[in-house]
């Protein structure tokens, strides 16, 4: 008999609510999956999955006789959300595969949590909780979550082959909970079928990617990966290993350096072209593709600074790097340059460079096109002409020429 677990969540009313609902009529409800085994772990719970031996009909008719509201996002596959008090929890009858063809099951509805179990990808994810926390370990998984080791249940091939992503999701949970080396029998398998993940829709492989990359063991998994044979299926041909690895040592002094688009900039080997052949493949949103390339001009600028002549030029280098590029990109800027650099965290010159990014106002030019009409400058390319040689003059002197001095020599040119 395991102790059972306590956790705040497993009091609150708005579960509660959805346990009374469900467990009617001899028909019982636990908890499942991610939120028992963060819990386990210490890490932030999330959403909150619940099995259910009522089929979806009957949670449909009960939640809704409760007062609670039901949508039916799966009901195919048994899956009902329940919004309880304004929280979502997502609500699926106890199932078991009767045929598989990729990531669409063929599945019947049952009242068996050994079969449950057993239709899950790994251990550590087919855990359950009883609404008084009471524990449920039908495969086994508490010895591995224990251990920190992410391994398939039941037969590596043929959870697999159900949905080739669980080769993606193996080394993401392994990056995210595991410790030491992936699973023997596991990483064998992912290795031998990696062939099928060129069926997966770029939009699954880059949602766990992102989840991937931004991971505390990101950087042994990667590399485990590439080892594999598995890096080439899911990302362009060029990786940067050692720029992704050093940003990521960079951790304690930024917290961009686990940023999903940063840490896909630093595998990123190139320049712009490259950045979008990442994009397209993982098929990042556009703000990502941004921030990507935003973070490359910057760390370009960054690289041409004197970071080590002093607290006065830090101070100016971090000031043209905020006007250039705005925070966030002058930060990614100075963390992807110290990375592909080889700096370490205690680099002081990085520490000071940073920490001026983070703290300093972000310049505006006292100037603008209409103060210059105004001063007598003609209206037309003369005005941009101006406003170009009023910046030059300002960021020369270190930001601190105000308008009147920036007028006149806009004037003093003409």
């Amino acid at each position: 008999m395991h102790d059972p677990i306590k956790a705040d969540w497993l009091g609150e009313p708005a579960l509660q609510a959805v346990f009374d609902a469900l467990e009617q009529e001899g028909d019982a409800a636990r908890v499942v999956g991610g939120a028992v085994r963060n819990t386990l772990l210490g890490v932030a719970v999330s959403d909150i999955d619940i099995a259910t031996t009522a089929e979806p009909a009957t949670v449909i008719r009960r939640v809704e006789a409760a007062g609670l509201k039901a949508v039916p996002t799966g009901v195919d596959h048994g899956t009902v959300t329940v919004v309880s008090e304004g929280r979502a929890f997502e609500v699926t009858t106890l199932r078991e595969d009767v045929e598989t063809h990729g990531r669409h099951a063929t599945v019947r509805f049952g009242r068996d949590w050994q079969h449950d179990a057993a239709r899950r990808d790994f251990t550590m994810n087919a855990l359950y909780a009883a609404r008084d926390g009471t524990l449920f370990d039908p495969v086994g998984g508490l010895p591995d979550l224990h251990a920190r080791r992410v391994r398939f249940i039941g037969e590596a091939d043929r959870r697999i082959r159900e949905d080739y992503l669980r080769i993606l999701r193996f080394f993401r949970f392994h990056a995210q909970y595991g410790e030491g080396e992936p699973d023997a029998e596991g990483l064998a398998a992912v290795t031998r079928l990696k062939d099928g993940l060129t069926g997966l829709s770029a939009e699954r492989i880059g949602a766990e990617m992102r989840k991937l990359v931004a991971a505390r063991g990101a950087v042994a998994t990667l590399e485990a990966m590439a080892a594999s044979g598995v890096m080439p299926q899911v990302l362009v041909p060029r990786v940067g290993l050692a720029p992704f690895a050093a940003l990521r040592a960079l951790d304690a002094l930024c917290p961009n350096t686990r940023a999903p688009a940063l840490a896909l900039a630093a595998l990123s080997e190139g320049g712009e072209a490259e950045l979008d052949a990442l994009a397209d493949r993982l098929r990042l949103s556009n703000a990502e593709r941004r921030r990507m390339k935003a973070a490359r001009l910057a760390a370009d600028a960054a690289r041409m600074k004197s970071w080590d002549a002093g607290p006065q030029a830090v101070d100016l280098a971090a000031l043209e790097l905020l006007y250039r590029h705005g925070r966030e990109a002058a930060t990614d800027g100075v963390l992807l340059a110290a990375a592909e650099a080889g700096l370490t965290a205690e680099d002081a010159a990085l520490r000071a460079l940073l920490a001026a990014v983070a703290t300093l106002d972000i310049p505006r030019l006292p100037l603008s096109g209409g103060e210059l009409t105004k001063a007598g400058v003609a209206p037309g390319p003369k005005v941009g002409e101006g406003l170009r040689l009023a910046e030059t003059r300002w960021i020369e002197s270190g930001f601190s020429l105000d308008r009147a001095a920036l007028v006149s020599a806009v004037l003093g040119r003409n």
